[in-house]
């Protein structure tokens, strides 16, 4: 699926194809927009084109979208996304850049701009800073859930819905709004016998093999020198841990943070203009 006034673009990076959506005058300053767990490219459908003075390219992340999935060898940890994000950034030719990360896809940003600040002029964290953290007592269990549930992913056949409506419906159930739903599920289906099914890795559902210490994340936080804006939905994932949001945010050097009205996916919900008119301003202006 293709919003109205986007533009499809493929790349190649390590042997995957990656998909994405552009949006805007080329000219412009770029942005690259990241997605979040489950979601694709098509989850900035409503908010890049309010960013009119910018030009936008949103990613499917691989296993996501209309992006391949990976190799059945392969993970999906958070970091594995790290090596094609660079790769389509230099094919882009953009040595500098701003980056827009929702839910997972802040994580990822985070991770980005941590391990190459010298590209990523502003950051934008979308109801996300930093990636569950994992106690040293825990390594040993995580490793064990890790390869039992890789396997058990990897066995799992995806469910098949009758028609479209039926998957829109289950996004739905997932609390996003019927048009974020369309627009979600449009781009995470394929056409198969019997009717339709997720393009999206079941893997994607699984545990991770390692996770950050507490103190990697503080590091990793206190390593993002770029001017940084945290927005965060009033009913989203900081709605029942605040004091932890906000001790994450204060590890940034340079950070705003503030709350917005809606629920997770907020930037798809009708207050989207004025998280748009908020990154723009900070976008443009800095501040």
């Amino acid at each position: 699926m293709i919003p109205g006034g986007a533009v499809e673009h493929r790349w190649q990076a390590d042997g995957l194809d990656i998909a994405g959506l552009a949006w805007g005058d080329p000219a412009n300053p770029p942005v690259l927009a990241l997605h979040g767990w489950l979601d694709n490219a098509c989850s900035f459908a409503m908010l890049a084109p309010l960013l009119r003075d910018h030009y936008v390219i949103a990613l499917d992340l691989s296993g996501h979208g209309q992006s391949s999935r990976r190799s059945a060898d392969a993970t999906y940890q958070i970091y594995d996304d790290l090596p094609q994000i660079y790769s389509v950034l230099k094919q882009l030719g953009w040595d500098q850049h701003a980056v827009i990360g929702h839910s997972r896809g802040a994580l990822i940003s985070a991770l980005f701009a941590s391990a190459f600040p010298e590209q990523v002029e502003k950051l934008v964290l979308l109801d996300s800073i930093s990636p569950p953290t994992l106690e040293p007592t825990e390594f040993v269990s995580q490793m064990r859930r890790f390869v039992l549930e890789k396997r058990r992913l990897t066995d799992r056949r995806t469910r098949v819905y009758a028609n479209s409506q039926l998957a829109v419906t289950a996004r739905q159930e997932q609390g996003l709004h019927r048009e974020a739903a369309e627009l979600i599920a449009g781009r995470n289906l394929t056409e198969v016998e019997g009717g339709y099914t997720w393009t999206t890795d079941p893997r994607l559902r699984g545990a991770s093999a390692v996770k950050m210490t507490a103190e990697q994340v503080d590091t990793m936080l206190r390593s993002l020198d770029m001017p940084t804006l945290v927005l965060l939905a009033e009913d989203g994932l900081a709605s029942t841990n605040a004091s932890r949001f906000s001790a994450l945010a204060g590890c940034i050097p340079e950070v705003v943070i503030e709350r917005y009205p809606g629920g997770h996916h907020f930037h798809m919900e009708s207050g989207a203009d004025k998280l748009g008119a908020r990154i723009n301003r900070f976008l443009t202006r800095g501040d």
